[in-house]
C-alpha cells in the first residue's frame, strides 16, 4: 500500500508537491467538539515556514486553510481537510538539471521506483512536503494541551557546534531553536561560514515531551519508542534516532543503565521515559540525527536518467541545513504519535 497515510486511531494522509498547485493532510479520528481554527494552525508553519533569517530565501506565507472537519469553531468528529497554498513557485533553476540526478537526493530512488518524478524542487521527495506534517501536528497538539501534555523540540548541535545547556525559554527567542544561548551565536556564525563555501551541514534535534502519563504505546510491535522512530524516521532529513541515553547503553553496565525506582519516582531516566514499549510516567527524550541538505553549489560527480556518467552544482534557494525548519517537523511528529497512541489508549482503559 502507498506509504502516505500515518496513524490508526488518529489517521492523517498528505498529499501535494514542492512546486505543485497545493499540499494538504486529510485528519481522520480527531475528536469532537475540540476547539479549533486556522489561526492554531498558523502558529505552528510559521516556525517552518521558508523566506526568514538563516533560511532558504523561498518565500511561501504558508497559510492555511480549513476546508472541512470544523463548525461553528469546533471539530464535528468527521474528517479534517487542511490545505496550504504554493505562492512562490519557480521551477526554472531545476530547468538544467531535470535530467541529472542528484547526490543524497531521493531523485535516483524515485526514479527507480516509478519510472518518473516530478524534478520541479524534487516533488514529493522535497522537504516542503514536511509542511503538512506540521498543520496535522498543530491539531495533534490542540487534542494533547486538553490533557496537559506539552512536546518542545530544540537543537542540540549543527555542524559540529554542540550545546552545553538546556533552557527551554530560550528555544522561542532565536531562529534556530536552540537550547543554550552561547551555542547558538557559535551556530549561527557556522551557517554563514558554509554558504560562503557553497556546502551544507547537519545537526541533531532532540524532543522532550512532559506530562505524558504512564500506559501508552502497544507491545509487542507497536511500541511507543518504536513508532516515535518510525515517525522521526519518516522524515527526508532523519537517518538516525535515539530515545534516553541511546546508543550510550551500549557501554553501561546494568547497574548504570537502570533507572532505579522509588515511591518519589525514578532515579534517573536513561529509558527516556518509555519502559518496554510503554511510557512509564517519566519525561519522553528523544533525538534525531538530521543529514545535511543534499542540494549544493559544490561540483560533484553523478550521472544522468540515461546513466551517462556528469558533474552537477546546483544553484537555486536551498536551506544550508535542515535545521531550523525540522525543529517543528519533529516535534509535530511526536505529537502525532502521542495523540494516536493516547486515543488507542482510551479504547483500552
Amino acid at each position: 500500500m502507498p506509504g502516505n497515510t500515518f496513524g490508526q486511531a488518529f489517521k492523517i494522509t498528505t498529499f501535494g508537491e514542492s512546486h505543485g498547485v497545493a499540499l494538504g493532510v486529510i485528519i481522520d479520528g480527531c475528536p469532537p467538539k475540540l476547539p479549533l481554527c486556522e489561526e492554531d494552525i498558523q502558529n505552528e508553519l510559521e516556525k517552518r515556514r521558508p523566506g526568514k533569517r538563516l533560511t532558504t530565501p523561498r518565500r511561501e506565507p504558508d497559510r492555511v486553510e480549513i476546508l472541512s472537519g470544523v463548525f461553528e469553531g469546533k471539530t464535528t468528529g468527521t474528517p479534517i481537510a487542511l490545505i496550504i497554498y504554493n505562492r512562490d513557485v519557480d521551477s526554472s533553476k531545476y530547468e538544467a538539471i531535470k535530467n541529472v540526478f542528484r547526490p543524497g537526493h531521493g531523485d535516483i530512488t524515485y526514479f527507480k521506483k516509478y519510472g518518473i518524478r516530478d524534478w520541479r524542487g524534487g516533488g514529493r521527495s522535497s522537504g516542503r512536503e514536511t509542511v503538512a506534517r506540521v498543520a496535522a501536528g498543530a491539531v495533534a497538539k490542540k487534542v494533547l494541551d486538553e490533557v496537559g501534555i506539552s512536546v518542545f523540540a530544540y537543537t542540540v548541535a549543527l555542524g559540529g557546534v554542540k550545546t552545553k545547556k538546556c533552557d527551554l525559554d530560550f528555544i522561542e527567542k532565536n531562529p534556530l531553536f536552540c537550547c543554550d544561548p552561547d551555542a547558538y551565536k557559535e551556530m549561527e556564525k557556522r551557517i554563514i561560514e558554509v554558504r560562503k563555501m557553497g556546502d551544507s551541514i547537519g545537526g541533531i534535534v532532540e524532543v522532550k515531551v512532559k506530562g505524558c502519563p504512564a500506559g501508552l504505546g502497544e507491545p509487542v510491535f507497536d511500541k511507543l519508542d518504536a513508532e516515535l522512530a518510525k515517525a522521526l524516521m519518516s522524515i527526508g532529513a532523519v537517518k538516525g534516532v535515539e530515545i534516553g541515553a541511546g546508543f550510550r547503553v551500549a557501554e553501561m553496565f546494568g547497574s548504570e543503565c537502570n533507572d532505579e525506582i522509588t515511591s518519589q519516582g525514578f532515579l534517573s531516566n536513561n529509558a527516556g521515559g518509555i519502559l518496554a514499549g510503554i511510557s512509564n510516567g517519566d519525561e519522553i527524550i528523544v533525538r534525531a540525527a538530521v543529514k545535511p541538505i543534499p542540494s549544493i553549489e559544490k561540483e560533484q560527480r553523478t550521472i544522468t536518467t540515461e546513466g551517462k556518467p556528469t558533474t552537477i552544482s546546483i544553484t537555486g534557494r536551498h536551506d544550508i541545513s535542515a535545521i531550523p525548519r525540522i525543529v517543528p517537523v519533529c516535534a509535530a511528529m511526536v505529537r502525532l504519535v502521542l495523540v494516536d497512541h493516547l486515543l488507542r489508549q482510551r479504547m483500552i482503559r
